[in-house]
């Protein structure tokens, strides 16, 4: 739709005829000057008080003096809204893939699955719920790997996650080089920058120790919330199972270090509720914004106005033209009255 992005200057409309009607008419300091050819000075100004072409020259003034006005408006055309990416945080998901995740104690559908498929269900309705952020994906078993770089299409996250497979990175678990890895993928970013892992075990592999890990994403702002998943009847006595088992201490630590929170999930339905409480402690932007497209128009009346103008300059020129062949056609008052002499002789 049209509109005006300085309206008010159409208050400067008025102005010519306030300074015709207010200031005084110009004083003419020149000598007078006799002229043989004063009817064409009467005829110009009977133009100018209306009675001929000089009337319709004063309304191409008037229009060209509007549209100057109009362009220094700034009349501009307002395009449909389109609605922005909503501004939300940088989500890094951080999933283990070492051999512990094939155990098959979690159950979809009255079916028993193992942890990697029951994390792929639930972590991909978390992806999808998160509009407006930023999401990230690492796969760490044996090293750490960058699946996903931070981005806003949630559905390429989520077929990626959709894609791995348990071993995929190796047999053991690195959860220090994947918050190493997470740290270094979010340096610098502005914002909220948070990270979810989730792990089955305890640090196997990796260069990176977890607890220094977890210090180094404090000092860069990263707040890491850890998921412990398995069942109790996968665990020994005192927490730990022969395979190694979950290191719940250490994933609490994280947590707690860079101020987060640590989940336990011994299902399929306390893992769903899990990030159900994440979406709760990490809300998604809500407010939603839009930008409306803005195309200037102003040149096609400042263009108009040009060429008025240059229109009545060059009638102003043709006039003055048409004045001085005139003058020169017409006998001076002198040849005039020699004329009847000669014919008389």
């Amino acid at each position: 739709m049209p509109e005006f992005a300085w309206p008010w200057l159409f208050l400067a409309l008025p102005l010519p005829w306030l300074a015709r009607r207010l200031l005084p008419p110009a004083q003419a300091r020149q000598a007078a000057l006799r002229v043989p050819f004063l009817e064409d000075f009467e005829e110009l100004a009977a133009e100018g008080n209306g009675i001929g072409p000089g009337w319709g020259r004063r309304w191409l003034a008037l229009v060209a003096w509007l549209l100057l006005v109009t362009a220094a408006a700034r009349p501009q055309w307002q395009g449909e809204p389109v609605p922005l990416p909503l501004e939300g945080r940088d989500l890094m998901l951080a999933v283990d893939l070492s051999g512990s995740m094939a155990e098959r104690d979690f159950t979809l559908g009255g079916q028993w699955v193992d942890r990697l498929t029951a994390t792929k269900v639930v972590v991909s309705d978390f992806i999808e719920r998160r509009k407006g952020d930023r999401i990230g994906l690492i796969l760490f078993g044996d090293h750490a790997y960058l699946q996903a770089p931070l981005t806003h299409d949630r559905k390429t996250v989520e077929r990626l996650l959709q894609e791995a497979f348990i071993k995929m990175a190796g047999q053991k678990t690195a959860i220090g080089d994947a918050i190493g890895l997470a740290v270094k993928r979010l340096r610098g970013k502005k914002g909220e920058k948070v990270l979810i892992l989730v792990s089955d075990g305890e640090n196997t592999a990796g260069e990176m120790d977890p607890i220094k890990a977890a210090q180094i994403a404090r000092e860069e702002g990263l707040r890491i919330y850890t998921i412990g998943i398995g069942s109790e009847s996968a665990m020994g006595p005192f927490g730990l199972a022969a395979g190694g088992g979950l290191d719940e201490e250490t994933l609490k630590a994280i947590a707690r270090i860079t101020g987060g929170r640590y989940f336990r999930a011994r299902d399929t339905r306390q893992l769903a509720q899990i990030y159900q409480e994440i979406d709760k402690l990490e809300p998604v932007a809500a407010e939603k914004r839009v930008y409306r497209p803005v195309k200037e128009l102003f040149f096609w009346p400042l263009a108009a106005a040009l060429l008025l103008s240059c229109g009545l300059l060059a009638t102003f020129a043709g006039l003055g033209a048409g004045l001085a062949g005139r003058r020169e056609n017409q006998p001076t008052k002198a040849a005039a009255g020699r004329m009847p002499e000669e014919e008389q002789s």
